[in-house]
């Protein structure tokens, strides 16, 4: 076989393009091939051998190789190979060329090589699951408001246990249920996007409005009303772990207060009236929030638009007494008046102080247009998720748990 390259070949061409001549009689099976297509794909050859194979079946025949003239007094005739004089120098300068060359070409391919990588690492999507959090309790508490991994764990379970019907009507199944459950939590009580929340677990923002709504929906109906509707604890075990703020009111059953949340104005003008309050001079729906004597919230209602009286929203059985702080009638209390102010506001701070607690849950500061109809369900859900924290009265954390 007369493997021949001509000479004009090889003008104008980069100096890596001589690396094929050089490799093509090394050990180096089918980087002959890589670099005919990464290299120098142009360039054109003629009798050169196609595969590594061919490459080492005329390992032991004369390639002639005609190159470029770098000097006016060469010729521009083909030089054969055999007629070229040998020496130890020149050999030994062929060798060292030859391993130059060839460690050049490998970097170039090592350097192709880092560049997919590269671009594989920059299109792979950032992931963000339960497992991201699950070893510490701290970040549970900050991205879903439950105390600990345990907690969070029995309620996962609990609920995971419960039939249930997707609200968009089609399964997820992309994304696990604990996953899913995480990703509600996430929205109760952090309020990110849905594009923000789609992004993190890797799905479209229509699969986190299924997810959401759904899990609001299973929550509602499997915690707030099994547990915590209608659950109004008796006087007797009030008074088993009744703090001392309350010795004056030993028949007390619940400590009630209004609280406003914020909403985006609607787009009806007729919602944007009844939904403005003119106390906060804001749009806002208004709830009604009640606590036992040690600080647990056993009652919350509804939510109201933010025009509504607070007295509307009372709701109170008939033969319940209502203690109200004395309002300011002449120029100053007397000095009765002024001990009842104290002694009812002692006791009503922890009412305050559990609605506090409810509005930690970011979505209750500024609850979305889309989610504005199910904002009594968020309000409730929210409010229990809020009793499964510590105690908010030290004084009875030891009979917190009291029968």
């Amino acid at each position: 076989m007369n493997s021949v390259i001509q000479q004009s070949h090889f003008y104008n061409l980069p100096n890596y393009t001589y690396l094929i001549l050089i490799i093509s009689c090394t050990e180096k099976r089918g980087l002959l091939g890589v670099l005919r297509k990464e290299v120098a794909p142009n360039v054109l050859f003629e009798n050169l051998p196609s595969t590594s194979k061919d490459v080492c079946d005329h390992r032991g025949s004369n390639l002639d190789i005609e190159v470029p003239s770098t000097s006016k007094q060469l010729s521009m005739s083909d030089i054969s190979l055999e007629d070229r004089p040998t020496s130890r120098s020149e050999s030994r300068l062929s060798t060292t060329s030859s391993s130059s060359s060839l460690l050049e070409a490998e970097n170039y391919l090592l350097k192709k090589q880092v560049e997919e990588l590269q671009n594989q690492l920059k299109s792979l999507k950032v992931g963000f699951d339960f497992s991201a959090i699950e070893n510490n309790d701290a970040l549970i508490n900050v991205y879903t408001g439950l105390p600990d991994k345990a907690l969070f764990m029995a309620v996962f379970k609990y609920l995971d246990s419960q039939n249930f019907h997707y609200n968009l009507g089609w399964s997820v199944v992309n994304i696990s249920r604990i996953n899913q459950f995480l990703m509600t939590c996430m929205k109760l009580k952090l309020n990110p996007i849905h594009k923000d929340l789609a992004l993190r677990f890797g799905c479209s923002v229509a699969t986190v409005s299924n997810i959401v709504i759904t899990w609001l929906h299973v929550m509602h109906v499997c915690l707030y009303k099994k547990f915590l509707e209608n659950q109004i604890p008796t006087r007797h075990k009030n008074k088993t772990c009744m703090p001392s703020s309350f010795s004056p009111f030993t028949n007390c059953k619940m400590v009630i207060d209004c609280t406003e949340i914020y909403t985006e104005v609607p787009s009806q003008l007729d919602k944007q009236k009844y939904t403005y309050s003119s106390y906060k001079h804001r749009n806002t729906l208004k709830g009604l929030v009640g606590v036992a004597p040690n600080g647990t919230i056993t009652f919350l209602s509804n939510l109201y638009v933010g025009n509504t009286s607070d007295k509307n929203i009372d709701l109170l059985p008939p033969g319940v007494l209502l203690n109200i702080p004395p309002f300011l009638m002449k120029a100053q209390f007397s000095p009765e008046e002024a001990r009842q102010t104290v002694t009812i506001a002692r006791a009503r701070i922890h009412v305050e102080r559990a609605i506090r607690r409810i509005k930690e849950y970011k979505i209750l500061q500024l609850i979305p247009q889309n989610l504005r109809p199910y904002s009594s369900m968020i309000f409730q859900v929210c409010g229990f998720l809020t009793t499964l924290n510590y105690p908010l009265i030290k004084e009875v954390e030891d009979r917190y748990f009291c029968e």
